[in-house]
């Protein structure tokens, strides 16, 4: 709501606690819940097209629109969260019957295994050494060498 509202800034993400434990499962999990935020704010466009206005009239009222390849198409752009299970019971039992935060935590523990941090371009390092020997010389710290 408040998102809908105006505010553009979601805090404490993987925060428990009041901010005292980080969990990175529930970082994974309000990721995700960000991600979805974003795609609600973006608003649902309405026109005739969206609301499938030559469907209807081509179909007729009360006929089968599931099958239409217009509902498939729509029916594509909704958000599609990755962790989320939308699954029935049964299937979700069938499947492991895993919660939210295990999912979540295994997709924290799968990013921090195969997650490659691009190295900063020269300019950059360059820039931030810059600040560093700035700041520096301003407190009058004794100069170290750089360790990139």
């Amino acid at each position: 709501m408040t998102a809908l509202a105006g505010a553009n800034l979601i805090y404490g993400l993987g925060m428990l606690e009041m901010g005292v434990t980080f969990d990175f499962g529930q970082l994974v999990m309000d990721s995700e819940f960000a991600k979805m935020i974003k795609y609600c704010v973006q608003g649902i466009p309405v026109n005739d097209e969206t609301l499938s206005l030559g469907v209807i009239k081509e179909i007729g009222h009360f006929k089968d629109f599931v099958s239409h390849e217009s509902t498939f198409k729509y029916m594509k752009s909704i958000s599609h969260p990755k962790l989320i299970d939308r699954r029935n019971r049964e299937n979700w039992k069938e499947c492991g019957s895993t919660s939210l935060h295990e999912r979540s935590l295994d997709e924290a523990r799968r990013i921090l295994s195969e997650h490659k941090v691009p190295p900063l371009s020269d300019d950059v390092q360059s820039a931030i050494r810059a600040i560093v020997e700035e700041t520096e010389d301003r407190l009058g710290v004794k100069r170290s060498t750089p360790q990139f």
